[in-house]
C-alpha cells in the first residue's frame, strides 16, 4: 500500500526573492531530488512543478510570470509524460489496478469508545 507515484509542487514561487525565481525553484528540485532518491524514488519518475497557490500561477494554465519554465517531464515504465501545470501533473497520474475479485477493505482511522453509565428505572 505504498506510494508508488508523486508530484512535487514548489508553493509559493511569489514569495521568493527575486519573486517567481529560477534559481530558487531550481535550488528545492536538486535538493528534494537528493531526498526522494535517498529514500527509493526515481527523480525522473516525479513531476517538479513551480506554482503560486495565492496567485494561481502553474495551477490550471501556464504562468506568464514563469518564462523560464519549460514544463515538467516524468519517465515511467507506462510510458512518458509532460505537461507544463500543476493540473496536468495530476492528470498525469496513473489510477492503480483496483481488486475488485477480493473482499471489501477500508481504511480505519480511529476507535471511539463512549464512557458513562446507563442508569434503567422501572
Amino acid at each position: 500500500m505504498g506510494v508508488k507515484q508523486m508530484i512535487v509542487a514548489c508553493n509559493k514561487m511569489d514569495t521568493t526573492e527575486p519573486p517567481f525565481s529560477e534559481a530558487r525553484f531550481g535550488e528545492v528540485s536538486t535538493e528534494v531530488s537528493n531526498y526522494i532518491k535517498k529514500i527509493g524514488y526515481n527523480p525522473k519518475a516525479v513531476a517538479f512543478v513551480p506554482i503560486s497557490g495565492f496567485n494561481g500561477d502553474n495551477m490550471l494554465e501556464p504562468s506568464t510570470n514563469m518564462p523560464w519554465f519549460k514544463g515538467w517531464t516524468v519517465e515511467r515504465k507506462e510510458g512518458t509524460a509532460s505537461g507544463k501545470t500543476l493540473l496536468e501533473a495530476l492528470d498525469s497520474i496513473i489510477p492503480p489496478s483496483r481488486p475488485t475479485d477480493k473482499p471489501l477493505r477500508l481504511p480505519l482511522q480511529d476507535v471511539y469508545k463512549i464512557g458513562g453509565y446507563l442508569l434503567n428505572y422501572m
